[in-house]
């Protein structure tokens, strides 16, 4: 019969494992060197990235006087959160935030759904001119009628001025479609047959079974969707003209920036002292509104994006291979 390792063997055991990998990966002189200079590019390389946010959030949660004589760099002073209190408080950047947050919402889960299932069907023999049609969703990624044109599109479809049109033309995302494509192709095809067999449609099979499976992809997808939909501002910018309560976040970012430009240009031309005092005033006011809603933009990505990682290196990693 088999034997139970009493407690004291398991330890003589795991110590003879120990000194093996140690006698196996014996660590050199070389190794040493190699690591701390790896660790030490990499840490200062990290900071590096990471200080520009760092900065900008003490800016927002110091004294704001100070900030506008900057004199924050490097840790806060009088701490208050104020800034962001205020901030929330107007209609225009409350609205802002609502858009954007709907936008990227609806956008992403509409995204997601719509290519996923375009990416199943492109799998499929069936498919009518199949690679025909995948051939043109590539192209697509390469070229394109021009920002004129696309203008001219829109107008014409009724989408000036229309919240839809943050949602509609990104329906159909051809590299997330790509990828989808994929990463089902390496999901066995028995599963598709045995279900076909007991009588599953199309539609069943990608709901019960592929969906379930492509979990990983689908989160790829959806950070790349979400991102860009947070991110965007060329469309609100040129096509919400006449709408300022479909301004998204980043629109109303670039607002306060183009504002402190002509404070400042208006202080720097110094017709008159009142002038040069009240374009002062604004340019301070504008300076803290133009970090915290920096922040704002920021917050949500360096919160969601951490979460998402794992997903997002699995998917990316299968779905890139076809195995």
């Amino acid at each position: 019969m088999f034997k139970r390792k009493t407690k004291a063997e398991r330890d003589f055991d795991k110590a003879e494992q120990k000194h093996e990998h140690q006698r196996r990966y014996k660590t050199t002189v070389g190794d040493v060197i190699f690591h701390t200079l790896n660790y030490t590019v990499f840490g200062l390389f990290t900071l590096m990235c990471a200080f520009p946010f760092y900065y900008i959030f003490i800016n927002t949660i110091s004294e704001n006087t100070l900030v506008s004589r900057n004199m924050i760099n490097f840790y806060p002073q009088g701490l208050h959160i104020n800034n962001y209190i205020a901030l929330l408080e107007l209609n225009e950047v409350g609205r802002a935030i609502f858009i954007t947050t709907a936008r990227a919402v609806i956008g992403t889960l509409v995204m997601v759904i719509a290519s996923s299932f375009i990416g199943y069907l492109m799998t499929k023999d069936e498919m009518w001119m199949k690679k025909f049609w995948y051939r043109f969703t590539v192209v697509t990624m390469y070229f394109n009628a021009g920002l004129i044109a696309w203008f001219l599109n829109m107008m014409m479809l009724g989408l000036t001025n229309n919240f839809m049109a943050y949602i509609i033309p990104g329906l159909v995302a051809p590299f997330n479609i790509i990828l989808v494509k994929t990463y089902i192709e390496s999901i066995p095809i028995e599963l598709e047959e045995s279900a076909h067999i007991d009588g599953a449609g199309l539609l069943t099979i990608f709901t019960k079974i592929i969906w379930p499976l492509s979990k990983p992809i689908l989160a790829t997808i959806a950070i790349f969707g979400a991102v860009g939909h947070w991110n965007s501002f060329v469309d609100s910018l040129i096509l919400m003209n006449n709408a300022p309560d479909l301004h998204t976040l980043q629109h109303r970012l670039f607002v306060y920036l183009t504002r402190s430009n002509n404070l400042a240009a208006l202080m720097q031309s110094g017709t008159s002292s009142a002038a040069a005092a009240a374009a002062l005033a604004g340019v301070t006011n504008t300076k803290v509104i133009n970090f915290t809603i920096s922040m704002l933009t920021i917050l949500p990505i360096l919160v969601v994006y951490p979460i998402m990682q794992k997903h997002f290196v699995k998917g990316i990693m299968l779905g890139a291979v076809k195995g």
